[in-house]
């Protein structure tokens, strides 16, 4: 992603809890490698959904300030 948004960050931050969760149920304490290919695919998926479910609630029309015409 190039130059996200404020919103699109607050959306990142906010799949962070998702993340940590999931990361905690596989043990924090495993290194990357050591991941089999469905935790990593599960690891995605966890993220992609937390952002995206964030995503779809959408900016408010005050988020984007004074609407040029």
């Amino acid at each position: 992603m190039i130059d996200p948004t404020d919103f699109e960050r607050d959306c990142m931050n906010k799949a962070l809890r998702p993340l940590g969760e999931y990361v905690a149920e596989i043990g924090a304490d495993k290194a990357f490698q050591d991941l089999t290919r469905e935790q990593v695919l599960t690891l995605i998926e966890v993220v992609v959904t937390a952002y995206m479910d964030e995503l779809s609630k959408g900016e408010s029309i005050e988020d984007f300030g004074e609407i040029p015409f």
